[in-house]
């Protein structure tokens, strides 16, 4: 879990996280933050303000990325927040920036005092999730600076009809502050993981917003069988004795030493590794109900998962020069045979790890590569933007994991090599091998063919569960790709396209423009406003500034609504 502790006060800061780890060196961050507090004092903020290095990734050509918060003395402000790129010197090269901090001077929340403990605040965001059951991790409650924020039109929107509105029409603005806690709570009830972030007013005690933390994706060599590729080859570990799941050439460190793949055997925690005597896994069909979970059979949602997870692995940092979920090569794992009979797939920054269902009435094995390659998203996410996982910047974040997944599908089905992700691969649906039924999770190219899922922005876009808020940068990540249709009867039609069908740039470049724009551009509160906005100053540094990628991002998201069509 990337729990921050809280800010000491000083103007500027550097803090030692749990799992932090500096990209440069000392004098090099000093000159960072130096720069930062000369930029700082240019734009009339005093001293109070300041600034600290939540985490640093390696960025391409030797460019370091670091995410920082705002802080005001020496308190966080709720997603207030800059990344920036810099070289190895620690020279500014560019910056996207999330500013919450202009009025918090003026507003005397510095004066306020809480009223209540930390504790306190923990016991109130227990109860107000249905009360106590077994921690995973011990909970934990950080003072906070929370802007209270407020949607306003625009001025040139000011008198729109509500239907008519476009997502750049709109725009957030802090309506105030709050002395708050942040309060993470990772339990389990009833065999099922119940995760949330809940902000509590330090005054009161009132829960000011609460979200779900449960990232799901609805829901040697060895030979293995899996169930929905085949035979096929996947990298374990020799002892002496046994054979183990743990992948010594993808990752380092973590908690096993390498990749993993553990059986939960129908529990909630990860449980012990898979081992094997003669290094051949699994049978190649789904898991018999009721039956061992280490013998062929049961091996098999194992298999699943290591195939996947190497894909995942490969994908990214052969096509993007990542690696692993947070940048750093550090190794995670996935836990399989999850609970019983669970319709489920999820991530959780409780351990940066996986957790694997069976499947019961909806789905078999839910490990498939692109359910793998989204729930590793969810991790890169984490790692990086940290979406907050709830309105418009919780669809985002699942729809960079559906789009991880389709990346990962497309390069594993070209034979999981080469420094490109493939096109006429991926089937752009979200989990369709996995579905009994055959009818897929999510679709890319019309969102609403799942009867939930909206195919373009509007302000209901923000009150939905995240899983349906996805569904418009989906499509519009399916134009950026594959470009759109002019026929007004196709699938792939968007009325708001004013200049024609636009042409797409491939799922590859469109790969490479939304992850550079997630990992050194998105902050917390990204919305879809913003995604514009940020992936077309990612198109213009990867491609060219009047590129055609840059005039495709453009197009693809006024293909949902948010902003103006553009010429071709």
């Amino acid at each position: 879990m990337m729990l921050r502790k809280t800010m000491i006060a000083a103007a500027i800061a550097l803090c030692a996280q749990s799992g932090f780890a500096a990209a440069m060196p000392a004098q090099a961050n000093a000159s960072l933050m130096a720069e930062l507090a000369h930029e700082r004092a240019g734009k009339g903020l005093d001293s109070d303000h300041g600034f600290v290095i939540d985490r640093q990734h390696p960025g391409q050509q030797d460019k370091v990325i670091t995410r920082l918060s705002h802080t005001y003395k020496g308190i966080r402000i709720f997603e207030s927040e800059a990344v920036v790129v810099s070289d190895n010197r620690g020279h500014i090269i560019s910056q996207s920036m999330a500013d919450r901090r202009g009025g918090i001077a003026k507003s005397g929340v510095a004066n306020k005092r809480a009223s209540i403990s930390s504790q306190a605040a923990i016991d109130a965001a227990i109860r107000s999730v249905g009360g106590a059951g077994v921690h995973d991790v011990a909970p934990s409650a950080e003072t906070i600076y929370y802007p209270v924020m407020k949607t306003q039109r625009v001025p040139a929107a000011a008198n729109k009809a509500e239907d008519a509105l476009n997502a750049m029409d709109l725009e957030d603005v802090v309506d105030g502050y709050r002395l708050a806690y942040l309060v993470q709570t990772r339990m389990n009830r009833a065999g099922k993981p119940v995760y949330h972030n809940t902000i509590v007013d330090a005054s009161n005690g009132a829960v000011l917003q609460q979200w779900s933390m449960v990232h799901t994706a609805t829901p040697t060599i060895g030979s293995g069988k899996s169930q929905y590729n085949g035979t096929v080859p996947i990298a374990t570990s020799y002892t002496g004795s046994q054979y183990q799941m743990i992948d010594l050439t993808r990752g380092t460190g973590g908690v096993y030493g390498g990749m993993a793949i553990t059986n939960a055997n129908h529990g909630t925690s990860a449980g012990a590794l898979y081992v094997d005597p003669d290094n051949t896994w699994g049978d190649g069909q789904q898991y018999i109900a009721g039956g061992s979970t280490t013998n062929d059979n049961g091996q098999t949602a194992a298999v699943n998962a290591l195939w996947g997870l190497m894909n995942t692995y490969d994908t990214m940092k052969n096509v993007l020069g990542w690696q692993s979920l947070d940048g750093h090569n550090t190794a995670t794992y996935i836990a399989v045979h999850v609970n019983t009979a669970y319709d489920n797939a999820y991530y959780t920054d409780t351990c940066k790890c996986m957790f694997i269902g069976d499947g019961g009435t909806y789905f078999n094995n839910l490990g498939s590569n692109d359910v793998i390659g989204h729930e590793m998203g969810h991790g890169v996410t984490a790692a990086t933007s940290n979406l907050t996982y709830r309105g418009e910047s919780g669809g985002l974040n699942e729809s960079s994991s559906d789009i991880n997944g389709e990346a990962v599908e497309a390069y594993a089905r070209n034979g999981g090599t080469g420094s490109v992700v493939p096109a006429g691969k991926n089937d752009w649906m979200v989990g369709q091998e996995i579905a009994k039924d055959g009818q897929p999770l999510r679709w890319f190219w019309k969102p609403s063919k799942d009867g939930a899922s909206p195919d373009a922005w509007s302000r209901k876009l923000r009150n939905l569960d995240v899983h349906y808020a996805s569904g418009p940068n989906n499509r519009m990540f399916y134009f950026l790709s594959m470009g759109s249709s002019s026929n007004k009867s196709s699938e792939m039609y968007s009325q708001y396209l004013t200049n024609g069908a636009m042409t797409g740039v491939g799922i590859d470049h469109a790969y490479r423009i939304w992850f550079h724009a997630n990992t050194t551009k998105f902050t917390s509160s990204t919305n879809y406003a913003n995604a514009r906005t940020l992936m077309k100053a990612s198109a213009e540094e990867l491609y060219g500034v009047g590129s055609a990628e840059a005039k495709a991002v453009q197009r693809a998201y006024a293909a949902i609504n948010v902003g103006s069509d553009i010429a071709p």
